[in-house]
């Protein structure tokens, strides 16, 4: 599986597992008083495993060690954030001074147990302007209430992938922009084959892989809660659009259950049969590892790649998308954090570094210069990736104090929906915004 495509998997078991810290595991800004220019070995603890992501990992240690020869990097891999989390409250010799999780969902979590410091003060050390480093989803998604305790460690950006042979002989001269233009376009893909399918234009159900409620809701930039902190979910409209848009093409398509059951035939999201590589399904909501994998099937159509449409009335921010990625912080544990920092500094703000990474693990890069460098390596339609990533229009789920289980009520509101076990939709988004409140309230 690729790397942050892994966030949805974890998603769920990370949350639950930091929701059982409930003591504060470090006070942010302390430790801070170690010599940067000392010999000294730091922990660091990341979630990659496969061989290529592991090699690319202990390459950029190798560029930070040799532009800092008396720092020493000792990297564990294959952490989840479990473990991660465990390691952070206990501390000790072996613990982690520097961590990397794919969860953002986490970070609201970490930032609000203290159990990674509050980096604001070293990048003002640093000189270093975050909102002018990182693109703004990235830059919103590493810190939650005043607190930077993340920092983004490349990205993930979503868009939409289309068939373009099936797009040609069904006489659609371009990718839609407009959700108007994808519904007709859904629709006119569509090929039926009794009561399934022998071509869908897509699949719209939440379980559709990549097409999550936080996903589609992206195109349509919600805001999740007020300055109180209490969540929107009845009050800001586009929450309601969404999920009455989404259920009419579900609708328009079939319906939910003849959906489902065509879906139940398809191959695995993370296998050769993915049902866009197959030609089974003209066009994929996804992120830009999809590239990559799709052209290794070598499918026996051309692949086109653009930004995912948005509603009717946001025509002029057409180009957005749904941003997510890697995040790294500094151990509040930790008593090399001047040390930490060197390395953190390096790994995600040294324009050479992040795109020799980027370059390796093949993600988005995670700051402006990077998306810009002449020395990235991609695939032309890649591009389009890197374009999601730096519109400023781009959006992300915003950190909670308890992770993503506010993302979780939302995404079970939509099964409900969706499937017509919930048919009053406001009453739906009233109930599901109760539950976001009384969550968090919890948890604080």
């Amino acid at each position: 599986m690729p790397q942050h495509a892994r966030i949805t998997a974890f998603a769920l078991i990370a949350t639950a597992a930091l929701l059982t810290t409930t003591a504060c595991t470090g006070q942010s800004g302390s430790g801070a008083d170690d010599d940067a220019s000392a010999e000294t070995t730091l922990n660091f603890w990341h979630a990659w495993s496969a061989d290529t992501e592991v090699a690319a990992v202990k390459q950029l240690v190798a560029g930070f060690e040799k532009a800092h020869p008396n720092i020493h990097v000792n990297v564990v891999g294959n952490m989840t954030d479990d473990k991660i989390n465990q390691a952070l409250r206990t501390g000790g010799d072996k613990a982690p001074d520097v961590i990397s999780s794919f969860t953002t969902n986490a970070v609201g979590k970490f930032c609000s147990s203290g159990a990674l410091v509050d980096l604001n003060p070293f990048f003002e050390k640093s000189g270093i302007d975050p909102a002018k480093t990182f693109p703004a989803a990235m830059n919103e998604y590493t810190q939650y209430d005043g607190n930077r305790c993340a920092v983004p460690l490349l990205g993930d950006a979503y868009g939409l992938y289309y068939n373009k042979t099936a797009f040609e002989k069904a006489g659609i001269d371009a990718p839609p922009r407009t959700w108007s233009e994808f519904e007709k376009d859904a629709r006119k893909l569509t090929v039926a084959q009794g009561d399934s399918y022998e071509q869908l234009g897509f699949m719209p159900n939440y379980h559709g892989w990549e097409s999550t409620t936080e996903h589609y809701l992206g195109q349509f930039s919600p805001t999740y809660f007020d300055s109180s902190g209490k969540s929107e979910l009845a009050e800001d409209p586009a929450f309601k659009e969404m999920f009455t848009l989404q259920k009419k093409l579900v609708d328009d398509l079939g319906g939910y259950r003849r959906l489902e059951k065509y879906r139940a035939t398809l191959g695995d999201e993370w296998g050769a049969k993915h049902p866009f590589h197959t030609g089974q399904v003209a066009m994929q909501l996804d992120g830009e590892w999809r590239l990559g994998m799709a052209l290794d099937t070598k499918p026996d159509f051309e692949i086109g790649v653009a930004p995912l449409p948005v509603p009717d009335d946001r025509a002029d921010e057409y180009g957005k998308g749904y941003i997510t990625g890697t995040i790294a912080g500094v151990a509040a544990n930790s008593g090399k954090q001047n040390a930490a920092w060197e390395f953190v500094k390096y790994i995600t703000t040294d324009t050479d570094a992040v795109v020799g990474f980027s370059n390796e693990i093949h993600n988005v890069p995670s700051t402006l210069a990077a998306l810009k460098s002449p020395k990235l390596k991609y695939d032309p339609r890649f591009k389009t990736f890197l374009d999601i990533a730096a519109n400023p229009k781009s959006t992300s789920a915003p950190a909670s104090v308890n992770g993503g289980v506010y993302l979780t009520t939302i995404q079970e509101l939509g099964y409900g929906y969706e499937s017509g076990k919930i048919t009053d939709l406001d009453k739906g988004l009233a109930d599901a915004a109760k539950q976001i409140d009384t969550d968090i309230a919890q948890a604080k």
